[in-house]
């Protein structure tokens, strides 16, 4: 979980630099560009291009969805909604989580979906006032890249559990994943992208390097990696870890009003889901493998 965790600080700054330095300032179509191919271009030395042609296609699959769809819905989410509303808007993800997972394997199992649901109420716990009037079409925008993020992130989950690829090296295949997001963002670019907002500020181009290296090339590294050594009932609940941190940075950082009260009692909702999921866990079933 210590991945997971790690992750979660590093996007907790990504929502505000897109809200404050991109939105509706760059074309969001080629930020989406730029940050997958510095990430893809991380792992291309990297890359084990012997690997079998049926996993390097599953693993451009899954990153065309993690990434690449996931990406589009969630910078145009911006073009509506403030950052701490795309923060609000998140809280299913966990929910996704769970149940696509158990849906993967023929499942259904109440715990997991009780404790990340708890974990939901307790990010909107946090943020549940003041959301924009016209929220409408930003909440939709930001379902759609929480159910491309949740299912790419079970899809990994599942692939990497196959014993093929169990005891493969990450980082040697992960490239895949980002290749395929960068296919796909080369193909929204090319239909949608808007040549007269392509020209980024020097703090833009700050921006995308921290998104593209950091945030992506790290960041789904370790965050796919950390979803294979954990149940999908905690990887489900990390998911909304992000938003306290997100909120807090959002305070901090840019001075954005925020609701201390609530950001504890939903904050300590959250992480008080994993610590019930975890507890009932040990006593009762054995971990995901």
């Amino acid at each position: 979980m210590r991945l997971l965790s790690l992750v979660t600080v590093i996007w907790a700054f990504s929502f505000s630099l897109i809200g404050v330095y991109l939105a509706g300032q760059l074309d969001s179509y080629f930020a989406v560009l730029v940050r997958v191919a510095l990430a893809s271009l991380i792992f291309l030395p990297l890359t084990d291009f012997g690997l079998r042609a049926r996993w390097k296609w599953a693993l451009m699959g899954i990153g065309a969805i993690q990434i690449g769809v996931m990406y589009l819905f969630f910078y145009q989410s911006f073009r509506y909604l403030s950052v701490p509303e795309v923060l609000l808007f998140t809280v299913f993800t966990p929910i996704y989580v769970s149940v696509l997972y158990d849906g993967l394997h023929r499942r259904f199992r109440l715990q997991y979906l009780l404790t990340a649901a708890l974990a939901v109420a307790g990010a909107w716990v946090i943020k549940s006032a003041h959301v924009n009037p016209g929220f409408l079409t930003g909440f939709l925008l930001v379902q759609g890249a929480n159910i491309a993020f949740a299912l790419g992130q079970v899809l990994y989950k599942r692939l990497l559990e196959t014993p093929a690829l169990s005891d493969t090296r990450q980082s040697k295949i992960f490239g895949y994943f980002h290749f395929g997001a960068l296919g796909v963002s080369l193909v929204a670019f090319g239909l949608f992208g808007e040549t007269s907002r392509i020209v980024p500020t020097p703090t833009q181009w700050a921006v995308l390097l921290w998104l593209g290296i950091a945030a992506s090339g790290a960041g789904y590294f370790l965050w796919n990696r950390g979803a294979t050594q954990v149940d999908a009932g905690v990887l489900a609940i990390m998911n909304n870890a992000v938003v306290p941190l997100g909120l807090i940075v959002n305070r901090l950082f840019w001075g954005k009003s925020i609701d201390t009260t609530a950001l504890i009692l939903g904050g300590g909702m959250i992480f008080g889901a994993l610590w019930l999921h975890m507890r009932f866990l040990r006593t009762t079933t054995a971990p995901d493998t």
